[in-house]
């Protein structure tokens, strides 16, 4: 999906320039469009217009850093914030000890890449129908691709806000002020709606220049997910079935070894169910940075070791150190040469300890030498995708569920999955302890992949594990961005949105 996108919202328009490279699956010349105005004349048109809502997955720069998969690990206890020293991200470091309040913190960039990306999406949905000269065929599968772009970008915004408003159509200026939020149960039900329409029309698989694009086994997955994250015991049958479903379809397995998964060679590989899809190849450079433009990872230059001189590894800017926690719990388990680098371990290396230094680092998405851009900016340009789902998620999500709904049995049989293959003894627990065998698993399979967090959240361990790091219970949300309330303060000077509790 390698695309740069740059646009200019106006009342009465909306243009798209979007260049591209050469890796992965999509590939649009760059052209100049207004949208609004002009709708989209066929399907090349439409396609373009595709491709920029799956361009806002990619975007690592909306107000500051905020690579949403890194800062879920600095929220939980698995990574520190890091950096050069506590002054290098302030918003990180408020995220580490949850000072963060509503004008200090990533919120205001994660709701603006996510509005960004629904906004394109209900145009998208909109507009698609009317389009000439386009197949019915392209209509129905990029409608569900936007459906589940758009539900995407909603879970992201009931998992961090619960409370965000739910616009599912283009709007003008003064709509902002009539904004329906309906909470996260509300929102809930937008998500669901948006990805059982997907599941519906979306391909069971995609190959060639198409890999990226999103399948039916991701929407089933998405929404697994997004179930299991509300919490709702009656819908853990439906986790099961969903979980069940990408199971049975036999598109999905196990990578034999699981130092291959994060390899680049192993990208869109057999557990992967979908990615987000990035370059080496843009040459970005600091001039695009803060614009979405980019087509690089530049949470990969974050999480490598500053000032890093030896083998294999590239020097990074030492963010995300790995707590001492996660070291503890976790050296005795095979996966964690695989997941964890061990700075001490490295023969003939050297590098500049930073702030919160442990010594140990992200080895999963780690900026590897042989893998850095040969021109642009190197730190902007790392081609590493994002596993954004992957097939061992998708087993123990089933485990969890069927768990919860008595079937211990089965249950047992998908998590014992994912521990024989990385040669761990079966389990054979039942009840409350069977769960906490699945959580720990959890744990340590998806360890720095941004899941903690929310697991926490929902399995109400959050105060009790995050306590000693400043978390209390309202900082299950993240506060409404200031400036959001701000803006949708009317004439009256009463404001739309309302800020969640415990940050006023």
């Amino acid at each position: 999906m390698n695309i740069r996108l740059k646009y200019v919202i106006t009342s009465v328009a909306l243009s798209i320039t979007i260049g591209s490279c050469s890796r992965d699956f999509l590939d649009v010349k760059p052209v100049g469009r207004t949208l609004e105005v002009n709708h989209y004349q066929n399907q090349e048109q439409a396609f373009e217009a595709l491709v920029s809502i799956y361009d806002v997955l990619q975007w690592n720069d909306q107000n500051g850093y905020t690579m949403q998969h890194l800062l879920m690990n600095v929220a939980s206890d698995d990574t520190y914030a890091g950096g050069s020293d506590a002054s290098d991200q302030p918003s990180w470091v408020a995220t580490n000890n949850f000072t963060f309040d509503p004008n200090l913190g990533p919120h205001s960039g994660f709701w603006k890449k996510a509005y960004r990306g629904i906004f394109r999406a209900n145009y998208y949905i909109q507009l698609i129908d009317d389009v000439p000269n386009t197949s019915e065929a392209f209509k129905t599968r990029t409608k569900a691709e936007a459906k589940f772009l758009r539900a995407k970008f909603y879970l992201d915004l009931m998992r961090l806000f619960g409370n965000a408003p739910l616009i599912t159509e283009p709007q003008g200026a003064d709509d902002y002020f009539k904004l329906n939020i309906p909470g996260p149960s509300g929102l809930m039900t937008q998500i669901a709606t948006d990805l059982a329409d997907a599941i519906l029309d979306l391909p069971g698989t995609v190959s060639g220049n198409e890999m990226g694009r999103v399948t039916k086994s991701a929407a089933q997955a998405l929404l697994a997910r997004a179930y299991l994250f509300s919490n709702d015991a009656s819908k853990m049958a439906d986790v099961a079935s969903l979980c069940e479903d990408v199971i049975n379809s036999n598109l999905y397995s196990l990578e034999p070894n699981f130092a291959d998964i994060f390899d680049r060679q192993h990208e869109y590989g057999v557990e992967s169910i979908f990615e987000i899809a990035y370059t080496e190849s843009s040459l970005q450079g600091w001039w695009q940075f803060g614009s979405g433009g980019g087509e690089g990872n530049v949470g990969t230059q974050f999480i490598g070791m500053r000032d890093y001189n030896g083998p294999t590894y590239a020097t990074g800017w030492g963010f995300c150190p790995i707590s001492t926690d996660l070291v503890s719990a976790m050296s005795t388990d095979p996966r964690f040469t695989h997941t964890v680098i061990d700075a001490a371990a490295l023969q003939g290396a050297s590098y500049t300890a930073g702030y919160q230094n442990t010594g140990y680092f992200m080895k999963k998405y780690a900026p590897i030498q042989a893998n850095a851009a040969l021109d642009g900016d190197v730190a902007l340009n790392w081609g590493t995708n994002t596993r954004m789902i992957r097939y061992a998620d998708v087993l123990l999500m089933a485990a969890e569920a069927l768990a919860r709904t008595n079937s211990e049995s089965a249950a047992l049989g998908y998590l014992n999955q994912v521990r024989n293959r990385v040669g761990l003894p079966a389990r054979s627990s039942s009840g409350a302890q069977l769960l906490e065998d699945i959580y720990e698993e959890r744990r340590f399979e998806l360890a720095l992949e941004g899941h903690r967090f929310h697991d926490l959240i929902r399995t109400g361990k959050a105060v009790e594990v995050l306590g000693s790091e400043g978390y209390q219970s309202h900082n299950q949300w993240f506060p409404i961005p200031q400036n959001e309330i701000d803006a949708s303060t009317d004439a009256s000077g009463n404001p739309v949105l309302t800020q969640n509790p415990g940050y006023n």
